[in-house]
C-alpha cells in the first residue's frame, strides 16, 4: 500500500518540501503506524530542513519532517501489547509525522481523551512535556510551592501557555511576559502579565516587589540577561531558545529528557486539557501539500498559535 508524505531529498529552504506516495512504513519491534490525523510544526522541524543542524551536504536519503503525531493505530509491530489497532492515541513520532502514515514507537504515545480534537492533539506534545520538563529542572516538579514567584518570558507562547498553568496549578505566583497585544491571553492562563522589552526589569520590580524567585526564558528574544537579573543568579534560571546567551551566562538550556518521563508528563497535561484544568493555545491548520508555507509561517512568526498539518 501506498500514501502520501512530505519530503525532503536536499537541505534549503521551504521550497524543498514536496509531497510524494511512498510504500506504508512498516512497523519495528515496540512500534506502531498510524494513520495520521494531524501532526504538528515545531522550529525543530524547519532547523533540520534547513541543514543548520546537519554534518553532511544533503540528507542520506529522503526525509520526511515532523515529531508530534496524532492519528489512529492500524498496524503494530512486536512486542507491543499496550495499543491495539483502532486505539486512538498522540505523542511523539520517530520522525515523518508530515504524512498520511506514520511509526511511533508504542511507549512514547499515549490515548487521546475524546474530548480532545485531533487538531489540539497534535499540538500538545512538544509543549506540554518542555513546560513539565522544565519546571521540574527549576525545583517546580510535582509538590505545593506556594511563596515562589516564577516569571516565564513568552508566557502567551506554546510553551509558556503550558509552564504558567502548571506553576499555578502547584501554587507558584506567576509573572508572564508577552507583546502589549498579548497581555490579556497571559492574565486569562493566571499570570500577571508584563511587556517585554527594554526596561523589563524595573517594570518586573515594580509589578513584583517581593522578587522573583526563579525564571523560564521560552522566547529567544534577549531576555536572559535581564532575567539573570531578576533573580540574582543563573542557577536560578533555564531556556529553551537561547542556546548562546545560556553559554554566556551560565544558563542551564535544556532541549530533551527522559523518554519514560515524558511521556508520564504528556498523560498528565493531555488529562488536564480534557477536563478543562488546561486551556489551550489556538491552532491554525494547513493541508499537507501547504507544509512549506507552514514552516515558513512558524520560522517567521507570521500566524499565532500553533501550526498543525491535516492530511
Amino acid at each position: 500500500m501506498t500514501s502520501r508524505a512530505v519530503q525532503y531529498r536536499r537541505f534549503g529552504g521551504p521550497e524543498v518540501l514536496e509531497v510524494v506516495d511512498r510504500e506504508d512504513p512498516v512497523p519495528g519491534e515496540g512500534q506502531v503506524r498510524l494513520a495520521v490525523r494531524a501532526a504538528a510544526v515545531n522550529p525543530l522541524d524547519w532547523k533540520l530542513r534547513s541543514g543548520g543542524m546537519a554534518k553532511e551536504d544533503a540528507p542520506p536519503q529522503p526525509r520526511v519532517p515532523g515529531f508530534d503525531v496524532a492519528g489512529v493505530v492500524e498496524a503494530v509491530g512486536d512486542g507491543v501489547t499496550t495499543l491495539a489497532v483502532g486505539d486512538e492515541v498522540l505523542g511523539k513520532s520517530v520522525g515523518g509525522a508530515y504524512a498520511e502514515k506514520a511509526l511511533a514507537d508504542a511507549k512514547a504515545l499515549v490515548r487521546k481523551p475524546a474530548e480532545v480534537s485531533w487538531e489540539v492533539a497534535a499540538s500538545l506534545p512538544v509543549v506540554i512535556t518542555t513546560a513539565y520538563r522544565a519546571l521540574a529542572a527549576l525545583g517546580l516538579g510535582e509538590g505545593d510551592h506556594t511563596g515562589t514567584t516564577l516569571i516565564v518570558d513568552g508566557a502567551s507562547g506554546g510553551v509558556g501557555v503550558y509552564a504558567v498553568q502548571l506553576a499555578v496549578s502547584r501554587g507558584a505566583t506567576v509573572v508572564g511576559t508577552a507583546s502589549p497585544a498579548h497581555q490579556d491571553e497571559v492574565r486569562a492562563v493566571g499570570a500577571t502579565p508584563v511587556v517585554y522589552g527594554d526596561g523589563l526589569v524595573d517594570r518586573v520590580r515594580a509589578m513584583a516587589p517581593q522578587g522573583v524567585d526563579l525564571a523560564f526564558e521560552t522566547a529567544g528574544k534577549g531576555a536572559l540577561r535581564d532575567l539573570v537579573t531578576l533573580v540574582g543568579s543563573p542557577e536560578k534560571a533555564i531556556t529553551i531558545a537561547d542556546y548562546a546567551g545560556s553559554q554566556e551566562l551560565g544558563v542551564v538550556f535544556t532541549s530533551g529528557g527522559d523518554p519514560d518521563e515524558e511521556t508520564r508528563a504528556l498523560a498528565d497535561g493531555v488529562a488536564r486539557v480534557a477536563d478543562g484544568r488546561f486551556r489551550t493555545t489556538a491552532v491554525v491548520t494547513y493541508p499537507l501539500d501547504q507544509a512549506g508555507q507552514a514552516q515558513d509561517d512558524n520560522q517567521h512568526g507570521r500566524v499565532s498559535g500553533k501550526l498543525v498539518l491535516v492530511p
